[in-house]
This record gives structure tokens, C-alpha cells and sequence, in this order.
């Protein structure tokens, strides 16, 4: 387990140590094709994705989509996400610096709004499952806020892990609200699913790569 005191990283996945941009755009078009919605680009994904992911839609057809066509869509986007997947790696740099981050006595782990049943052997297919005191995915309905997530991810690592000194480092302003609600600190990166313009608003740290991220982790968490 981790060292109580020490500073952690709470790490997101998606978009973040997972550079899953094209996988995410390909089930993402996938999705609107249901329903007859044009394709997007990833420029227009990442200036108007939001959680909870309904109010994306939204954003895109002028109307919330009903519950047939969510559930409709959110099942295609899982199906082709799960195909695109298998052509996605890892971030750069992204063994090193989680090598780097235990070698120096702190500790981290793993929260994901993808499944967690679909999320561990992922990991562990990486070899990276090691760095992590503990990885978790989402349970229950998808398309919802991270914050719930959180709260139950530090409770999980209490006595390990102080608020005060841990550091939320992820691709979403969601990310963001999420580290608000357990007291914890919020690095974005500019790598994943929002541009560099939706994420400055957030009042958080927003940097253009992981390694960035972890220096401002390690000022946050001092």
C-alpha cells in the first residue's frame, strides 16, 4: 500500500495514460450513424464533449436523446470502442514516468469511468498493474459524472492516502469536479477527449503532456 503522507496520483485512463483518441471518435461516429447524426471530427469531439454524456448529444442534435435512443447508442459506442481498442497504446512516456513517480516513495492509483471488468485485464495486458495500489472502474450505468467514483475510490484507500496531498491528473473537466469533491488537487491534460480551450475555464492546471503533469502533481501535492 501506499505510505500515509506521502503525496499520490489518482490517475484517469481514457485519454489520459490510454491514448485512445482514435478508438473514441471511431465508436463515437459509430454511435450517430444509429440515429442518422453526421460524423464529427475529433476537433468537434473535443471542443463539445461533456458529461453526463446525454448532454453531449445535446450539444450536437438540439435535443437530449430519448432512453431508447441513449441506451441504442451507448451500446454501439461499446461495441466498436471494444474493436477500435486493440489498435491503441499506451501514452509516450507513460511507463516512465509512473516508474519514476513510485521510485521516489510516493504512491498512486488507477479510476476509470470504463467498465472495470473490461479495465483490469486491460491494465494488466500493459504490465503497468504493479504501480497502482489499487485500479478501479466504473460500475453500474455509464454516461455519468466520476465524482460518486472518487469519493468511493479514497474511502477504499483511506488510512494510505491523504486528500490534502493527492493530485487528480486526467483529460476532462470532469476530472477536475471529481478531485473538488474529495478535497484533492486536479492537473488536465490537454491530450484526450477536451481542447486546451474547454479546459482552461476549469481554474486547474492544464498542461500538454504527462510529464508536465506529473511536475505540477509534485508542486500540488508538496
Amino acid at each position: 500500500m501506499g505510505m500515509h503522507g506521502s503525496a499520490h496520483i489518482v490517475w484517469d485512463w481514457n485519454g489520459t495514460l490510454f491514448h485512445d483518441n482514435d478508438a473514441i471518435i471511431g465508436a463515437t461516429n459509430a454511435a450517430f450513424a444509429e440515429l442518422g447524426i453526421p460524423p464529427i471530427t475529433l476537433e468537434q469531439y473535443r471542443s463539445l464533449y461533456c458529461v453526463p454524456v446525454p448532454k453531449f448529444y445535446e450539444r450536437l442534435i438540439g435535443r437530449l436523446p430519448t432512453d431508447a435512443e441513449w441506451e441504442l447508442m451507448d451500446g454501439v459506442f461499446h461495441r466498436h470502442y471494444a474493436e477500435h481498442r486493440v489498435r491503441c497504446g499506451l501514452t509516450e512516456g507513460v511507463v516512465e514516468l509512473l516508474t519514476g513517480w513510485r521510485s521516489a516513495g510516493h504512491s498512486q492509483s488507477l479510476l476509470s469511468m470504463y467498465g472495470h471488468e473490461e479495465l483490469v485485464p486491460l491494465v494488466r495486458g500493459f504490465g503497468i498493474e504493479a504501480h497502482f495500489i489499487r485500479v478501479d472502474g466504473r460500475t453500474g450505468p455509464s454516461g455519468g459524472s466520476k465524482a460518486e467514483h472518487m469519493v468511493r475510490h479514497l474511502e477504499a484507500l483511506a488510512g494510505a492516502v491523504e486528500p490534502a496531498r493527492t493530485v487528480v491528473i486526467g483529460d476532462a473537466a470532469d476530472d477536475a469536479v471529481a478531485a473538488r469533491r474529495v478535497g484533492a488537487g486536479a492537473v488536465l491534460y490537454t491530450g484526450g477527449s477536451h481542447s486546451r480551450a474547454s479546459l482552461e475555464g476549469v481554474g486547474v492546471p492544464v498542461v500538454d503532456t504527462l510529464a508536465e503533469a506529473v511536475a505540477e502533481a509534485r508542486k500540488i501535492a508538496a
